[in-house]
């Protein structure tokens, strides 16, 4: 084999890491720190698309109320979202309600 061959493959290589697993890695520990720092009073979203507000957070499960007194226990895994996140985007954030003039 010569070294251009040898070359292009580490390249590929390279090239791979960059595009794929690095921003999935990425991604992976932003959901992980998310799902950490859930606290009571969080509207969230599942990623079964569920929405609700948390009435409490345990170490691996969170009580969520979704309606009136219609509670649910769920693991922190299957919290997908902030409400805020769900119906404005990602890279926008929630306007303050201003009167109108």
């Amino acid at each position: 084999m010569d070294y251009i061959s040898i070359l292009m493959i580490g390249a590929m290589a390279i090239v791979f890491w960059l595009f794929i697993l690095r921003p999935q890695t990425k991604q992976a520990k932003m959901a992980k720190d998310f799902q950490a720092s859930l606290e009571k009073g969080a509207r969230v979203v599942t990623t079964g698309g569920i929405h609700g507000k948390i009435i409490k957070a345990d170490e691996t499960s969170v009580l969520m109320e979704i309606d009136n007194n219609v509670k649910m226990r769920i693991e922190k895994s299957g919290i997908s979202m902030e409400m805020s996140q769900a119906a404005y985007g990602e890279g926008e954030k929630k306007a303050e309600a201003t009167p109108a003039k």
